[in-house]
């Protein structure tokens, strides 16, 4: 009986624990930028973005291409050892490619991106046989499946764009890594805006 007793109250403490540990990792909260008018780009350029085409959701995102299917997941980078100033112009994109970035909570390729996205297409025109994997990132603020499927969508608008370039479909895949992968660990606006990026990565 006192082991019976035993047992049920060393069950009921475990069970205990794992409803506080489980209470310690609710979502998180999404907090805007302080000040900002969600138009705001790194460097202070007021752009005005559209919304994401399409219904992506965390629900419809398909799962390949997601962090968990990464193998290289948190590993760093060549880039992630440059400069702040390196960074800031190149992310982790390849050489002769340039990331883009996104307002607050944003998906769709704002009208201050394209340039940028026209010449990474020129680059490519170049280099027919090249494949490029399209890496969707975010910052740190909401839930990671929220972040997942942001990075996603960012992805999925960026090879849209390329493809519209006459970029082939085939060249390119998508992956989004959320905000698991910060190249800005700062918690500011000026890190959250750098981290808020799709870079090109050749393979």
């Amino acid at each position: 009986m006192k082991k019976r007793l035993s047992r049920t109250l060393a069950l009921s403490a475990l069970l205990g624990s794992l409803v506080l540990f489980g209470a310690g990792c609710g979502k998180k909260t999404v907090i805007p930028p302080d000040g900002s008018t969600g138009s705001e780009m790194p460097g202070g350029k007021d752009i005005s973005y559209p919304q994401a085409e399409g219904g992506y959701s965390e629900e419809g995102l398909p799962k390949e291409g997601r962090l968990d299917d990464a193998a290289g997941a948190g590993l760093m980078s060549a880039a992630d050892q440059q400069s702040d100033e390196y960074k800031r112009i190149h992310g982790r994109s390849s050489e002769n490619l340039y990331p883009i970035y996104f307002d607050f909570d944003q998906a769709g390729v704002s009208p201050g991106m394209t340039e940028v996205l026209i010449r990474n297409a020129e680059y490519l025109q170049t280099t027919p046989g090249t494949m490029v994997t399209i890496e969707g990132n975010s910052d740190e603020r909401g839930t990671n499946e929220y972040n997942l499927a942001l990075g996603e969508r960012r992805a999925i608008n960026s090879r849209q764009y390329l493809i519209s370039l006459g970029i082939a479909g085939d060249r390119m895949r998508t992956l989004s890594y959320g905000e698991e992968r910060p190249l800005f660990l700062g918690q500011d606006e000026d890190a959250y805006s750098m981290n808020r990026r799709v870079d090109f990565v050749v393979q």
